[in-house]
């Protein structure tokens, strides 16, 4: 992989944009539906740049620890595609974006093939999460979280118990979902393991550093052992296509580069061959995505040319 961005000249580029942009935050609000998620401080604004040698860069509150939420799908999407290869993963899961809302079921109905319509949103993650081995959903769950932390050697990967307990006690419209899916036979076994697996996956927990260097795993495909090249480039098209929500057209033409969001805030980038971004700012727009670094993130591109198209 190439060297990162901006050279010398990234740091003071990233101080100058977390003081731009953080007062930013006030428009936005703090994830609600889940309670755990609404006790965080949505002033906080931090981002991290990863190369192949690590981090290089970081301004802000990137010591903040945060939960991955829908930031995690692409790697469950690794290890599903590990685990079972593209054939049986995409016989279960679309390849389409978008335009309706990441936790809606009317395309469950409405779709043609009837299963869901792409990995990101939340009945595709699901049927996703699904396909990950294993004989229990504690020996899924651990697989997957050694899998990223084998991503991100040397960096924070835990998990919030509090955050897990908080979203499946609210975790309603999931459940329905799950329970969807088992109907119409695109999840085979237990829907309440695979939600269980699912509110687990979520609830791993990382911090702006993390993201970064993850960002730079799918950013160089450097080791086929740990990631074909192949599917590197499936989760990044996922990305770029669908990984903002209902956002994602709009954050593809602005922003230009793959990216994935989380409602705690987490956004998680991908320049090929160059970088991965690691943002982290709780106060969301009413898609869902981070005010202030959709923000940040806008400004950079355009200051560092990390448009891929």
């Amino acid at each position: 992989m190439a060297s990162a961005i901006g050279g010398t000249n990234l740091q003071p580029l990233l101080n100058d944009l977390i003081a731009k942009y953080k007062p930013m935050t006030g428009a936005g609000r703090v994830a609600s539906y889940i309670p755990e998620l609404s006790k965080a401080d949505r002033n906080a604004l931090g981002i991290a740049v990863a190369d192949a040698t690590g981090v290089v860069a970081h301004a802000g509150d990137t010591s903040v620890r945060f939960t991955m939420q829908s930031a995690s799908k692409p790697f469950a999407l690794a290890l599903a595609l590990l685990d079972n290869g593209p054939d049986v993963v995409f016989s279960r899961i679309g390849m389409e974006p978008t335009g309706d809302s990441f936790n809606s079921l009317m395309r469950l109905e409405t779709f043609s093939s009837l299963k869901p319509v792409n990995p990101l949103v939340n009945a595709g993650a699901i049927a996703t999460t699904a396909l990950i081995k294993g004989n229990s959903v504690t020996e899924k769950f651990g697989r997957l979280t050694e899998f990223v932390r084998t991503l991100a050697p040397g960096c924070h990967v835990g998990f919030n118990a509090d955050v897990y307990r908080s979203e499946s006690e609210s975790g309603d419209r999931n459940r329905a979902i799950a329970y969807f899916l088992r109907d119409i036979k695109a999840l085979l076994g237990s829907a309440e393991d695979c939600l269980d697996l699912y509110f687990r996956q979520c609830s791993l927990e990382v911090d702006c550093f993390t993201l970064a260097t993850l960002g730079g795993a799918l950013a160089a495909c450097h080791s086929e052992v740990l990631l074909p090249r192949e599917y590197c480039r499936i989760i990044r098209t996922f990305m770029f296509t669908c990984g903002m929500y209902n956002a994602s057209g709009e954050f593809s033409v602005k922003v230009g580069f793959p990216a994935k969001s989380g409602v705690s805030g987490a956004v998680l980038g991908v320049v090929p061959g160059r970088c991965g971004l690691g943002v982290y700012g709780p106060a969301l727009d009413t898609k869902g995505n981070s005010v202030g670094g959709v923000a940040l993130l806008t400004e950079l591109s355009a200051r560092e040319n990390l448009y891929i198209l």
